[in-house]
């Protein structure tokens, strides 16, 4: 009896780890088939559907706070221009809560998954689910011009990330299960799981795998059945029948996907430079500035309302072609933009469609660039389909005017519009058609939506290296490229490998001193700065050698600021490894200061090429053991 008692009462669910070790004693690998991953990629789509589904009405709500109770408050104070503060207190309450929780849930979220799965294992902090949620769904609520998409990608991601790293699943494993939860994020939101399969591979793996492939489909087509479970199962937009009516329109639609893929690239470099703009702005505080940006998308907004928010009644106008040459009747959206031009706001007039069109693309796109580069929290694919659909409507009913037996209504070509654009500015082809064809249901379309988005892809690459994801990337220092071949030197950021506290030399001392502290630190340049500690300039002993070359009595006499180099060339603390290297040689330096990015005077350290090899063999020793002195050796080449 006692032999048997052991084991009888051994309860292993209070040891350490025990219900994490049962399971994993469970899980030999997360692999297309394995009834365990099965399982954790449809939780992970599951949870996905049911956030979408969750944000969706914490959207609604939000939209019904601001533009319900609080425009009823400031309504009697400020008449029609309370609109105009409305997106100013939405940014006053997204700015802090981003800055000071989660900082990641900046933006537009594609971005930081991808450089979650490239860099960082796919780990994704937890507060990032609710952090976005809350930050996204006060943007948009109170009027800031971006999309749901985004944020329900970068929160399914992160609920993957978040089971993959509870479980201490493998780096492998985790980086699966948050595309599952992209691509259940993309299902949900447009009611198109083949558009999220395609987009997780397409965009945030940036490769197909087959040992993925079926885990992301069971994660999209789970995520897909819970939203239609919980929110019906209704396409995105209700569309018309659209079909091709002659095959001249193929020129129509050509046209488009050139037009649509400019479009693209001016929708990538403007919010580029906005987001430029608003990080180099030193005279407000990060955490103010999305508050700033909210006053400025008003102004827009009380301009044109049309632009605030997602749009999706906008673009469902447009697509049903109303108040549009050859449309039902309606007043067309966009009818103030009629009343600047002195024309009345009625359909049927080509000239005055193409005028509303151009001022909904022209003011879409500034709100959108204002929301998102200030500091705001939403998507890029909604805004980049309302794009989309104005230019498409703007060529169909210059289409449908010149040739109105041959082609169809404007609202076809708004249609193909979306896709064209959407594929130009995430510069991926395929989940563009897929959304807009899975979101419309529509398939006699088809043929002319691959022309323009195929068009469109060939000219935003054409003029621009990076889409509205990997820019954002590029200018950390992060260079993704197909099947995210990342190297090790861009897997490290610069405060990782620098020297924090590093030896200085004041301005005003005479270089003998310089000479003296070189001799006992045998470092042969240092950091210059000022009587506050500020940054102005750095000096090497090339640069002593120099000053005064035929006198070196006399050159010992001289103060620093006369000999050193001002305004040098500097590194910031959250660029890349690689991205130092290839400035250290491009330049000729052995060293860069590394500065604050939103003060270049406050010294942070020094970066040497000696660091940057220490810390690339610390991290292949990490990974691949046995390997460092090779990656030494071609580094240490050409130094």
């Amino acid at each position: 009896m006692a032999g048997r008692a052991g084991p009888a009462t051994r309860d292993t669910s209070k040891s350490p780890g025990g219900w994490r070790t049962r399971i994993l004693d469970r899980l030999p690998g997360l692999s297309a088939g394995r009834p365990p991953a099965v399982v954790l990629a449809a939780l992970v789509g599951a949870a996905g559907g049911a956030f979408a589904v969750f944000f969706r009405e914490l959207v609604d709500a939000s939209q019904a706070f601001f533009f319900g109770w609080v425009r009823g408050v400031l309504a009697p104070l400020l008449g029609p221009y309370a609109v105009l503060w409305i997106p100013a207190l939405g940014g006053l309450l997204v700015g802090p809560l981003v800055y000071f929780l989660a900082r990641e849930a900046k933006g537009h979220g594609v971005p930081e998954v991808m450089e979650a799965v490239a860099l960082r294992g796919g780990r994704i902090r937890p507060r990032v689910i609710l952090v976005k949620a809350i930050a996204s769904a006060v943007t948009i609520g109170s009027g800031g011009s971006t999309g749901r998409e985004g944020p329900i990608v970068q929160m399914g991601s992160a609920i993957g990330s978040v089971v993959g790293q509870g479980l201490r699943l493998s780096e492998r494993t985790v980086k699966t299960l948050v595309a599952c939860g992209a691509a259940a994020g993309i299902a949900a939101t447009f009611n198109a799981p083949i558009a999220g399969v395609i987009f997780a591979h397409e965009v945030i793996l940036g490769e197909f795998a087959g040992a993925t492939f079926t885990l992301i489909v069971i994660a999209s087509v789970v995520a897909a059945a819970v939203a239609h479970g919980l929110a019906g199962n209704q396409p995105a937009f209700l569309v018309p029948p659209y079909e091709l009516r002659h095959p001249v329109e193929f020129l129509f639609y050509a046209v488009l996907g050139v037009l649509a893929g400019a479009a693209g690239v001016l929708f990538i470099r403007t919010l580029s430079w906005f987001e430029d703009r608003f990080d180099g702005w030193k005279g407000v505080p990060p955490y103010a500035k999305a508050a700033v940006g909210g006053v400025l998308v008003g102004a827009v907004g009380l301009l044109v309302p049309e632009v605030l928010g997602v749009g999706h009644g906008t673009m469902d106008a447009i697509l049903r072609s109303e108040g549009l040459p050859g449309g039902p009747p309606g007043v067309p959206a966009g009818a103030r933009i009629a009343a600047w031009a002195g024309r009345a706001p009625a359909g049927g007039d080509p000239g005055l469609a193409v005028l509303v069109l151009a001022g909904l693309f022209l003011f879409k796109l500034l709100a959108t660039s204002l929301t998102l580069g200030s500091g705001g929290s939403g998507g890029i694919m909604s805004p980049s389909l309302f794009l989309g659909a104005t230019l498409g409507a703007a060529v169909g009913t210059l289409a449908h005017g010149a040739l109105p037996s041959l082609t169809a209504m404007p609202g076809a070509y708004a249609l193909v519009g979306m896709g064209a654009v959407l594929a130009a500015t995430t510069q991926a082809p395929i989940q563009a058609i897929l959304i807009v064809f899975e979101m419309t249901r529509d398939y006699r379309i088809i043929l002319a939506l691959m022309m323009a988005c195929v068009v469109a892809v060939l000219v935003s690459t054409a003029l621009s290296a990076d889409s509205v994801y990997t820019i954002k990337l590029r200018r950390r220092g992060i260079r993704l490229r197909a099947g995210r071949d990342v190297t090790v030197l861009q897997r490290i950021p610069v405060q990782e490998a620098m020297t924090a506290k590093p030896v200085v030399v004041r301005r005003d001392w005479p270089l003998a001193r310089v000479i003296r502290v070189m001799q006992s630190s045998r470092h042969n340049g240092f950091p210059v700065v000022d009587e506050n500690g500020h940054l102005v300039g750095v000096i090497t002993l090339a640069d002593i050698r120099n000053t005064y070359p035929d006198e070196p009595e006399r050159r010992l006499a001289v103060a620093v600021e006369q000999a050193m180099t001002p305004n040098p060339v500097v590194a910031y603390p959250d660029e890349s490894l690689a991205q130092v290297l290839e400035r250290l040689g491009r330049y000729d330096v052995g060293r860069l200061p590394v500065v604050a990015r939103g003060d270049p005077r406050q010294l942070l350290g020094v970066i040497t090429r000696s660091d940057v090899i220490k810390a690339y063999n610390r991290r292949v020793l990490q990974q691949v053991p046995g390997t460092a002195g090779r990656g030494m050796a071609s580094l240490a080449g050409p130094a």
